[in-house]
């Protein structure tokens, strides 16, 4: 692990959030240029569009499989589903042990395409022996004998940092396993872009897994930053939240129960929204937990291209009346 004396400053931080925001105001054809949406598409009509993961060789699908689809489902439904996205050219599946029985049914489910596939795990521990633990017990639920990336989960406060990146962390069994050949790649997620930053100033992780989300990104200034750290060091970037669009209100009948978020659901919104992510310079995005969600999105990306000046304006309108479910904590 590199570690580094200097620290990010809250004014720097601040400095490099108004930079990246005045970026993203400046139009869509400047996030295009930055973008690598329309490179690697494959000939085949109705494959998936496949990106690089950082400055690795590796290609993914635009697309990445939540392994929340999967949890608190029939086997039989769990393997349809994996199925479904490999014919429609999804390689790229995340996954993790807090995702209920998510593991067991995906683990089956993919067995017969597991060395064709990118499949990525979590852990939310912090230390060096429970990491190990939990990444053992991946390794064996999910049928294989190794990931293709290992990211530390929910990573959001000080003390997260702090522990899991410290002398007994659970970063130590990270670079074990990578030794050992049980990992290829170490990553993280996170939930916090101060602390998203930091992360990567003191260790090279190969890719960060965040949210990229327009209503975040627009009106809040959240992602941004996270953006042009993860570019200045040649990571990949992985985006949650593309299909957010706010909190539930109270009492609102939720008609996506594993969305804790109120998703995007009407078909113009649905398209800018997924196709906003896309356009920011990322390998992937993961879908929501909801087979439903996850097949919209697939629509989207196999028509995929860049948004116009004209549809981010639509966005920046939309997104003036909602209540980011990410903001800045500084």
């Amino acid at each position: 692990m590199e570690e580094k004396d200097e620290k990010i400053t809250r004014r720097d931080f601040i400095k490099t959030t108004g930079v990246a925001v005045a970026m993203t105001a400046i139009g869509a054809d400047t996030l295009t240029n930055l973008a690598n949406a329309t490179e690697n598409k494959t000939e085949d009509k109705g494959k998936m569009e496949k990106r690089q993961y950082g400055n690795k060789e590796d290609k993914l699908s635009i697309i990445g499989f939540g392994g929340i689809i999967v949890m608190s489902v029939p086997q039989e439904d769990a393997n349809t589903y994996v199925s479904e996205a490999i014919e429609k050219g999804i390689n790229y599946f995340d996954v993790a042990p807090s995702y209920g029985d998510a593991e067991d049914h995906l683990g089956l489910a993919l067995e017969p395409y597991r060395k064709d596939v990118f499949l990525a795990c979590k852990t939310g521990k912090r230390t060096k022996d429970e990491a190990q633990q939990e990444l053992e017990q991946s390794l064996k639920k999910l049928r294989t004998d190794h990931f293709d990336l290992y990211q530390l989960h929910g990573m959001t406060t000080k003390e997260d940092l702090e522990t899991a990146m410290g002398p007994n962390g659970a970063i130590k069994t990270f670079e074990d396993a990578k030794k050992k050949g049980l990992v290829r790649y170490l990553g993280f997620s996170a939930h916090s872009a101060e602390i998203a930053v930091q992360l990567m100033d003191i260790f090279d992780f190969d890719s960060v897994l965040f949210p990229i989300n327009w209503v975040c990104y627009l009106k809040a200034g959240f992602g941004p930053q996270v953006v042009e750290k993860a570019k200045s060091k040649k990571m990949g970037i992985f985006a949650l939240k593309a299909m957010a669009k706010t909190h539930w209100a109270e009492k609102e009948e939720r008609d996506y129960p594993k969305a804790w978020y109120k998703p995007v659901t009407e078909p113009e919104e649905t398209d800018l929204a997924v196709r906003f992510t896309l356009s920011q310079p990322i390998t992937a995005a993961v879908t929501p937990g909801d087979i439903r969600l996850f097949r919209k999105a697939v629509e989207v990306a196999n028509r995929f291209k860049p948004l116009s000046d004209e549809e981010l304006a639509i966005l920046k309108k939309n997104a003036e009346s909602l209540d980011p479910i990410f903001k800045l904590s500084v």
